[in-house]
């Protein structure tokens, strides 16, 4: 309900409205694999560093690249 107050009808009906947390995922994705500390990213998420790391440790594709790289 909040969207359709929020949003004009071409934003209701635009691909980006139909999963109201997929750019809060993508976000959080960019975040991480940009290298801000889980610390912050948690800040502004506004849940602990367990719950992100929980949700969005698989999409690390930076950090993942390091540690290959580390064990080379």
């Amino acid at each position: 309900m909040a969207r359709i107050k929020a949003l004009s009808p071409e934003q209701v009906a635009s691909p980006l409205a139909r999963r109201p947390y997929g750019l809060r995922n993508a976000a959080a994705s960019l975040w991480l694999n940009a290298g801000v500390p889980p610390t912050e990213i948690a800040r502004r998420l506004g849940h602990g560093v367990a719950v992100l790391l929980n949700v969005y440790a698989n999409c690390v594709d930076v950090i993942n690249a390091k540690i290959t790289g580390a064990l080379g």
